[in-house]
């Protein structure tokens, strides 16, 4: 399997343990600053390598009314606080093709949505950036056919690709996870992340927002 660099963090078959964490949404600086600096010092003392990931918009909220983050011009200020003042290389979801440029002019990691692990130009835009590529598996997606948004961003010359498993749909409002998906989608020679917080998520389960069963976090992640 290949390796991925992320700054001075190698990721893949052989390299530590590494950390992805920080809340899903950027709420605000103080709050972000807050979690990085805590969860850095975690790290530090486990020695794990740790990336600080918040969205500055989360497009794909179930209802009108829910809270997406403070945007990309607003979030990426305030990522560049974490990445600059804490030394902490950072990652953020991009939602459309022309978010992807700015971005990256910020980012370490550019971290593609499970829902739109198949969108060929978001892929493809992604990939022309050079940085590494964080590929959320679509919980409608086979661990398999993962190679296929792998070849997509390849095919741009970039090689530097990560696969995220985050659960898959079971039924209406409810995902499992499929451990058998890790070893399956490191056949593509992608570094595998497993995220242990968005597998007990219960999709659009309290109405007009997901739910989850956060007491099962820490049985997954082991």
């Amino acid at each position: 399997m290949g390796k991925v660099i992320v700054g001075d963090i190698e990721l893949g078959e052989g390299a530590p343990l590494f950390l992805i964490a920080g809340p899903c949404v950027i709420e605000d600086e103080t709050r972000c600053l807050d979690v990085a600096v805590s969860v850095r010092e975690i790290a530090n003392r486990l020695n794990v390598p740790f990336i600080f990931k918040a969205s500055y918009d989360k497009a794909n909220r179930s209802s009108i009314t829910s809270f997406r983050g403070p945007g990309i011009e607003a979030g990426l200020k305030i990522l560049s606080r974490i990445k600059e003042e804490l030394g902490i290389p950072v990652t953020s979801d991009v939602h459309s093709p022309g978010q992807v440029e700015r971005a990256a002019e910020l980012l370490d990691v550019i971290q593609v949505p499970a829902f739109l692990s198949r969108q060929t130009d978001l892929l493809l835009a992604a990939g022309k950036t050079g940085k590494v590529v964080n590929i959320k598996k679509g919980q409608f997606i086979a661990p398999w056919d993962m190679v296929h948004a792998v070849e997509k961003v390849r095919s741009t010359g970039n090689d530097r690709v990560v696969l995220t498993e985050r659960g898959s749909s079971f039924g209406y409002n409810n995902l499992v996870s499929d451990m058998r998906s890790i070893p399956v989608m490191k056949r593509t020679g992608c570094p595998v992340v497993f995220d242990a917080t968005h597998s007990v998520q219960l999709p659009g389960a309290a109405g007009g927002r997901s739910g989850g069963e956060r007491d099962m976090v820490s049985t997954l992640a082991l």
